[in-house]
């Protein structure tokens, strides 16, 4: 990698949802990680993310809240911009597959595997999920459901187009086991070899004509091109590939690496290499894979309303807390768990008492004992040394690290650093030293050295931390020039100068109460589900089981939103004597004053759960379907509120 002059990284072009939640964060803010230590080393890097804004869903979804799919995919991705801005995402280009540049080339790429015989029509008889919008083989689903998500699949018919995947299936397979850096980690390389190549390729459905919202094929306006011709190309459609101004595809492409979350692996290295190859165009050099962060043992998913927001934790902790939390807390490429309590305590272990204190006592030793104005290193000692060394290699760790892709590897570098600087402040202690006035010049030494290793931290956590690197050259008295915060500079070391003026400010990590952060939370951020879930291969119950279920008839007597939860309604139910809260996630099915007065059905024994705040008393039924329509069940009026159901 070192021998590279340009670096181009991707992540994957986002499905437009109408929230983000903090798992799309961790990889963007990955990419982003790599992007900014490249551009630090000196590479030329383009970096693009963007939208996958096509298809039935969005068709869908957009004409049941009376929209046209542009206003819809406008709404949002807006919002997804502004939480870039907010996450200091420094990418690149975004790009949209709604963008007349996109789609121009997205028509002439179809066209030229159409010409070239690689795209056929015919017909297509199938499984399809319309959540996923993925085509499935018969040998392919899980128990009879969609691999992905769990979901019933449904038989469909139609007209298509299909690209001859099969034909390049050989192709395929000599790649992954030639070259074994092209898919990372190594258990998503084995795992496209033996449940996807080996078994046999089918050819893949590229057009639909069931739905209008997509990029029209330029010979056959009946049809639409289908997602994986039309996201995947994003990746030099966006450098201008097939345009007349091409120099970005000629200086990028290949692609570094493609970045994207496990569950789309296939897409990336079956799918897109098939492609590249039809159009005799060259493969990215790596794609990797990296796990879910997951929460409570279940993918976050907004179907299942434990998405966890980004903005109310940035909001509440700042971002730099939330960049280091999502790159350090899980090995890149493993599944992780977020939860309350490992933020927090990574906040006051790792930020608070690591890293701010180390500022925080090197600047105050330096104002007490001179004046803020930082003395010269002219009384050296051996045990100097293994400080200056160690700050020196940590470059060299964190490169190696980078290079590999182990981003969290790149960061436990940095906080050796950090806690043999803590160390080396109790092996020296400068707070004797100062007592002795024949011990000022090995005092300065000391306070001299600290000073320099937090200068070298500060660039080395550039890459991570966008805002914290600036908060300790302030404090240091530091000018943001090249001498002091380039990648260069942690050539050597004793770049600081002595007679610089110190300034100590904030803290610049405060330290967390634990309970009293983990209790407000809780009120903030889901820790189970909002919602009732889908229910995905349910077991069967014996009679028994079925008698436990208490079902009671429940009448509405108050409604209303639950307040920073857009998809949560507060429901006050009678049921009989009593009366019950539950909070239930049909906010954006129902409208509160809809439901008073409405008899509802209860299931009345289940365990209660607080979600935000709220102890929800039970469960109201509801039917939902795939195309994303939900119908609470409900009771005749003439039944009394507290009947029994069953």
């Amino acid at each position: 990698m070192s021998n590279r002059e340009t670096f181009y990284i991707t992540t994957p072009i986002y499905y437009p949802n109408d929230k983000l939640h903090i798992g799309h964060s961790y990889t963007t803010v990955a990419a982003d990680a790599l992007a900014r230590f490249n551009r630090m080393k000196g590479l030329d890097v383009m970096f693009i993310t963007g939208t996958d804004e096509h298809g039935q869903k969005i068709e869908n979804t957009a004409r049941k809240n009376g929209k046209t799919p542009k206003e819809y995919v406008d709404e949002i991705v807006a919002s997804i911009l502004e939480l870039w801005k907010l996450m200091d995402i420094s990418y690149d280009d975004f790009m949209r597959t709604t963008d007349e540049r996109h789609i121009r080339v997205v028509q002439k790429i179809f066209t030229k595997l159409y010409e070239k015989g690689d795209i056929y029509k015919d017909k297509y008889e199938g499984l399809y999920c319309t959540p996923c919008e993925s085509f499935w083989t018969e040998h392919q689903l899980v128990e009879g459901k969609c691999p992905d998500c769990g979901r019933d699949v449904q038989p469909v018919e139609e007209e298509a187009y299909f690209f001859r995947l099969s034909k390049y299936q050989d192709d395929l397979l000599k790649l992954m086991e030639e070259n074994e850096e092209f898919i990372e980690p190594k258990s998503r390389r084995n795992e496209m070899i033996n449940n996807f190549l080996k078994p046999g390729l089918e050819d893949l459905c590229v057009s639909r004509t069931s739905f209008k919202w997509g990029i029209p094929v330029p010979f056959d306006k009946d049809h639409v091109i289908y997602v994986w011709i039309d996201a995947l190309s994003t990746y030099i459609s966006v450098l201008g590939y097939m345009t007349e101004n091409d120099e970005k595809y000629k200086k990028f492409w290949p692609a570094d690496v493609h970045l994207v979350g496990k569950e789309i692996v296939r897409f990336h290295t079956i799918i897109w290499p098939a492609i590249l190859m039809a159009l005799g165009e060259p493969l990215p050099k790596k794609v990797f894979g990296h796990g879910w962060l997951v929460l409570e043992g279940g993918k976050m998913s907004k179907s299942k309303g434990n998405v966890v927001d980004p903005v109310v934790l940035i909001e509440r902790y700042g971002l730099d807390p939330i960049r280091y939390f999502l790159l350090r807390e899980v090995p890149f490429g493993s599944d992780g768990v977020f939860s309350n309590e490992a933020l927090i305590n990574r906040i006051n272990s790792d930020l608070a008492n690591d890293l701010g204190n180390l500022l925080s006592r090197t600047v105050t030793m330096i104002e007490k004992y001179f004046k803020g104005v930082l003395p010269s290193a002219v009384a050296p000692a051996p045990i100097d040394d293994d400080l200056k060394e160690l700050a020196i290699d940590t470059r060299r760790k964190v490169e190696e690290s980078m290079d590999s892709l182990e981003i969290s590897n790149a960061l436990v570098a940095i906080w050796e650093l950090i806690g043999r600087a803590n160390k080396y402040i109790d092996e020296t202690t400068p707070w004797i030293l100062a007592k002795d006035p024949s011990q000022q010049d090995r005092l300065g030494t000391v306070l001299y050295n600290l000073a320099e290793t937090l200068r070298i931290i500060s660039v080395l956590i550039s890459p991570f931390m966008t805002k914290t690197p600036t908060k300790i050259r302030e404090q240091l008295g530091l000018a943001e020039v090249d001498k002091f915060t380039s990648w260069k500079s942690l050539d050597s070391f004793g770049k600081v100068e002595a007679g610089t003026k110190v300034k100590k400010g904030d803290i610049i990590f405060p330290r967390l109460d634990v309970d009293k952060e983990l209790e407000e939370l809780e009120a903030l951020l889901p820790t189970s589900s909002e919602e009732e879930e889908d229910l995905v291969n349910v077991a069967e119950i014996s009679i028994e089981d079925f008698e436990k279920i208490d079902l009671r008839v429940a009448k509405v007597l108050s409604a209303e939103k639950v307040k920073n939860a857009d998809k949560l309604l507060k429901l006050e139910l009678e049921v009989g004597d009593e009366t019950r809260t539950v909070v239930s996630g049909i906010a954006e099915y129902y409208k509160p004053e809809d439901l008073i007065d409405k008899n509802l059905v209860l299931v009345a024994n289940l365990k209660p759960v607080k979600l935000r705040g709220i102890l929800s008393q039970g469960m109201i039924l509801a039917a939902s379907d795939d195309e994303d329509n939900l119908v609470l069940v409900t009771v005749d009026d003439t039944i009394k509120s507290g009947s029994q159901v069953g």
